[in-house]
C-alpha cells in the first residue's frame, strides 16, 4: 500500500533542493560582474571607520537585486575581516512597511533581547547607534522593496538614518542599500535625501539574456543535481524560454518543474522535452507580496498554487475543495464558503490571482475561473509554506 513512497529519498536527479530556492545565495553571481564592480566603486571607502556609504539598486522582478545585495554584503564582511567589523541586516519593507517596524527589525537583529514596545522611533535609533558603537561595529543595512516604506512612511525614517551621526563625535555608523523594482524610486524622495544618497550611486539591474539565464540554471544544477543528469540542451531551452521575461525566477521555476517531472517518471536524465514553456508565468509581483496575508488567505492561495502549477486555471469550486484539503493538512478549521469567497476577492485585489466568469454546464449558474498571470505558482507556494511553518 505504501509502495508509492519508495521514490522518497531515492531521487535519480536531485541531490539538494536548496539551490532551487530563490533565497539561495550562490558563491558567485552569473552575469553580474559589472554591477558588482559598480557596488565596489560606491563602497570603495568603506574600510575607513569614519565613512558611511549609500547605494540605490533598481531593476525589474527577477533581475537578481536581492541576491546581489546579499552576495555583496557577505563579500564585504569577509574582505574587511580584521579591519572593520561589518554587520549586515536585511529588512523586506513589504513585510515591515512602517518606519517603526523597520526600526524594530534592525534593533532585534543587533540585540534579540531588545524590547518590542515602550520606545519612540528616535529612542530606538539612538539605541541602535549605541549598540553599534559599543561593539565597534558598522551596520550595512539593506532595505528591500524600499518604495513600500517610502509610500507609507514618506521617507522620514530613511532621512533620519542618513543623519544618524549628525553632530555626534563618532561618524560612519550605518551604510545603506535601498532596493526597489520601482525605476522611479528617486523621484519619491525630497532633494535633501537625494543629495545624501547621491545621484551617481544608482545601480540599475537589467533583465537577464538567454545566455546568462542558461548559466544561472547550469550553476544551480551543478550544486543541486547529480553529474550529467541535466543535458546542456535542456539548460539552453530553459534559458531561451526564460529570456522572454528576462527573469531568473522563471529559469529556476522551469528547472525545478522539469526535475520534478523527471523524478516522478522515474528517469535519471532531464530532457529538453521536460521543459514546458506553458509553466512560465510572467512575474510582476514579488513573492513577499503574500507575507502580509492572513492565515486563511494564505491557505486558500496555497491550494490554488498547487493546482496552477499543473493547469492553466482552476474553478472557484475546485479552489474551495483545495482550500479544505490544505486546512486539513495544516490542522486548521476552515472558514465558511462566504468567507472563502471574500478571501478570493482580496487575493484578486492584491493582484495575486485573476478571475473570469463563465457559464456552468448545469442550469443558468456561473462559476469563476482563477488564473495566476502576475507571478509563478511554484514560487508563491514555497513562500507560503515557509511562512506557515514559521507560524
Amino acid at each position: 500500500m505504501t509502495g508509492y513512497l519508495d521514490r522518497i529519498g531515492a531521487g535519480k536527479v536531485l541531490l539538494d533542493k536548496a539551490p532551487l530556492s530563490y533565497d539561495w545565495v550562490p558563491p558567485s553571481l552569473v552575469g553580474r560582474d559589472d554591477e558588482l564592480g559598480e557596488m565596489a566603486a560606491i563602497f570603495s571607502q568603506i574600510e575607513n571607520h569614519e565613512t558611511s556609504c549609500q547605494a540605490v539598486m533598481i531593476g525589474p522582478v527577477g533581475s537578481g537585486k536581492t541576491v546581489l545585495t546579499r552576495r555583496f554584503a557577505e563579500d564585504i564582511q569577509r574582505h574587511l575581516e580584521g579591519r572593520r567589523k561589518v554587520v549586515m541586516t536585511h529588512v523586506n519593507c513589504r513585510n515591515h512597511p512602517t518606519g517603526s517596524q523597520v526600526l524594530q527589525q534592525i534593533a532585534l537583529s543587533l540585540d534579540e533581547r531588545h524590547p518590542e514596545r515602550g520606545f519612540s522611533p528616535g529612542e530606538i535609533i539612538q539605541s541602535i547607534r549605541r549598540n553599534l558603537i559599543s561593539h565597534d561595529s558598522h551596520l550595512l543595512l539593506i532595505l528591500d522593496e524600499a518604495d513600500v516604506l517610502v509610500n507609507r512612511d514618506q521617507s522620514d525614517l530613511i532621512y533620519k538614518l542618513l543623519r544618524i551621526d549628525e553632530g555626534k563625535e563618532n561618524q560612519g555608523t550605518i551604510s545603506m542599500i535601498l532596493v526597489s523594482q520601482n525605476l522611479s524610486l528617486m523621484k519619491l524622495f525630497e532633494p535633501a535625501i537625494i543629495s545624501r544618497l547621491g545621484q551617481s550611486n544608482i545601480v540599475e539591474m537589467r533583465p537577464y539574456d538567454a545566455e546568462t539565464l542558461t548559466g544561472i540554471a547550469a550553476q544551480r544544477v551543478a550544486v543541486a543535481c547529480k553529474t550529467g543528469s541535466v543535458a546542456d540542451e535542456t539548460l539552453a531551452k530553459i534559458g531561451e524560454f526564460a529570456a522572454e521575461s528576462g527573469d531568473a525566477r522563471m529559469a529556476i521555476e522551469l528547472l525545478d518543474a522539469a526535475i520534478r517531472r523527471t523524478e516522478m517518471e522515474g528517469r535519471g536524465e532531464v530532457l529538453p522535452d521536460d521543459v514546458r514553456p506553458s509553466t512560465l508565468r510572467k512575474a510582476s509581483l514579488e513573492p513577499s507580496s503574500v507575507d502580509n496575508l492572513s492565515q486563511h488567505q494564505k491557505l486558500a492561495l496555497l491550494g490554488i498554487c498547487r493546482r496552477l502549477k499543473k493547469a492553466t486555471e482552476v474553478s472557484s469550486g475546485d479552489a474551495h475543495k483545495l482550500y479544505l484539503l490544505v486546512c486539513e493538512e495544516h490542522e486548521v478549521k476552515p472558514r465558511s464558503y462566504t468567507t472563502f469567497w471574500k478571501h478570493l476577492k482580496t487575493l484578486e485585489t492584491e493582484g495575486l490571482i485573476e478571475t473570469r466568469s463563465a457559464k456552468t454546464n448545469v442550469g443558468r449558474g456561473r462559476t469563476q475561473h482563477i488564473t495566476m498571470n502576475n507571478t509563478a505558482p511554484a514560487t508563491i507556494e514555497s513562500r507560503i509554506e515557509r511562512e506557515l511553518l514559521r507560524g
